[in-house]
């Protein structure tokens, strides 16, 4: 995959140890871009002049001794839907205002550039982040590097895309359901969805107010440390944000006491790969032979918070959109507007409801917390479904046959961090994925758990045929 280390990590080492540079990685990542994305759909705007003067001024930097940390001189992509300054914000729609944000950063892409990342550009993403494509509009379709006739996943596609094919080594992705966790999983790479509130939100078009997250995809569970060091604290903008800062676990070689619960109710349904069960299995032992204490489990309220996921993001989403979808119908997407539909079919009471069900869900998993360090379950059921199988009449997403294949939305109603990895391939070739969750402000402990894992492991190192093949022509 073109000249850039996989890792973060590595590419960090290998800038401190002289043998790359800012320069040659930024340019063998827009030679990757070059090269794919025509095919992938990851970008809709680059910055490739801005990205080579970053990088160059980063290795300056490191040459005069100034090192500003494991991020400096890294290539990143940013979703588009967060403000930065040097191009406009589009929400991959047409009715997004292109003033909106216009010379301003937000509060995490300015933390990025403080820390001297090389950030490459802003990278597609389902509409406002809860559409699905539409070829009726003048935008990117991303499709899956390891299958293009497959989903990448979303809404954050453009950065999944981009870390699986080396357009970048990190990127910025938003969960508000799934949209961090659901590409990297069909995508084959590493993502974070941090606590709630522990990353400001602010700078960022809103979809659900009390469920955004926004954190980082990237190789490795050491890759995504290292991103949300930057990324998380508190900001002024953003009232839900707290001061929790966020410093680098102690890597460890074994999880000797570690209290892991595993999930499986509800977790493999009817129609779930038949690689899934098998594939999972070997994953927990993994965590085992490390010498975890492992136990089964089940989620509290699992069903009703698959609900008040979707009843929330409807209903604020709604409260975003309204002027705009009365007056503006057709120039939204399709499925976009089926999604902000639902929204109007709920009742206040019934948004009540949903948020005073959440906070009990939210004290149950608190004291689930306290029987376990933390749980793993799949990702989802299946590996990426192809465009034709989730489209149902007339081009509409089939939501419900997606979520009951998707098992994500239930973590962003309670608000719980929770790391998505790789561990392994279904018969076709496509990525499956595991989820570890923690209690609030677990991140620590999550990612040393992962990390373990893919230090037996190389499956978050594999990389898609498209891009291999790509490099070696």
């Amino acid at each position: 995959m073109t000249d850039i280390p996989l890792t973060l990590t590595d590419a960090a080492a290998a800038l401190r140890a002289g043998t790359t540079t800012s320069v040659a990685l930024t340019r063998a990542a827009i030679a990757a871009a070059d090269e794919f994305d025509g095919t992938v759909g990851a970008y809709l705007t680059r910055f490739d002049e801005y990205a080579l003067e970053r990088a160059a001024e980063a290795d300056a930097d490191l040459a005069a001794g100034r090192d500003r940390g494991p991020l400096h001189g890294i290539p990143v992509g940013v979703k588009d839907i967060l403000a930065m300054a040097e191009g406009p914000t589009t929400a991959q729609s047409l009715i997004l205002d292109r003033t909106w944000g216009a010379g301003k950063d937000a509060p995490v892409v300015a933390r990025l550039k403080a820390a001297g990342a090389v950030l490459t550009g802003k990278t597609t993403t389902m509409e406002f982040a809860c559409g699905m494509p539409d070829t009726t509009k003048p935008f990117p379709v991303p499709r899956n590097p390891w299958d293009p006739a497959t989903w990448p996943g979303g809404s954050s596609s453009g950065t999944g895309i981009g870390v699986a094919t080396g357009m970048f080594l990190a990127g910025i992705g938003t969960d508000t359901a799934g949209s961090i966790r659901i590409p990297a999983a069909f995508c084959g790479v590493s993502g974070l969805m941090p606590t709630f509130g522990r990353v400001p939100k602010s700078g960022c078009v809103p979809l659900g107010y009390s469920l955004d997250h926004i954190g980082p995809l990237a190789r490795s569970a050491r890759d995504c440390a290292a991103m949300l060091e930057v990324l998380a604290g508190a900001h002024p903008s953003d009232p839900d944000c707290v001061d929790a800062p966020f410093a680098m676990p102690e890597w460890a070689g074994d999880l000797s006491g570690v209290r892991i619960g595993v999930v499986r109710e509800g977790h493999f349904p009817e129609h779930s790969d038949p690689a899934l069960t098998a594939t999972f299995d070997a994953a927990v032992d993994i965590l085992v032979r490390a010498g975890a204490d492992v136990r089964e489990v089940v989620l509290p309220y699992r069903q009703e918070m698959i609900t008040a996921d979707m009843i929330t993001m409807g209903c604020e989403a709604l409260a975003y959109h309204r002027t705009d979808l009365s007056q503006r119908w057709d120039d939204y997407f399709l499925a976009t507007r089926a999604m902000l539909a639902i929204g109007a079919q709920v009742s206040g009471a019934d948004y009540v409801q949903a948020q005073r069900v959440r906070s009990v869900a939210q004290d149950a998993v608190g004291e689930l917390f306290d029987t376990v360090d933390l749980v793993v379950c799949p990702t989802a059921a299946v590996g990426a479904p192809t465009f034709e199988s989730i489209t149902g009449p007339g081009g509409q997403t089939d939501v419900g046959t997606l979520f009951s294949l998707i098992h994500t939305p239930y973590w962003d109603s309670v608000g719980n961090p929770v790391l998505a990895v790789p561990m392994g391939f279904t018969a076709a070739g496509l990525p499956l994925s595991m989820q570890l969750a923690g209690p609030a402000f677990g991140e620590a402990e999550i990612l040393r758990v992962a990390d373990v894992f893919q230090q037996a492991t190389q499956w978050h190192l594999r990389a898609p045929e498209l891009a291999t093949e790509g490099a070696a022509a």
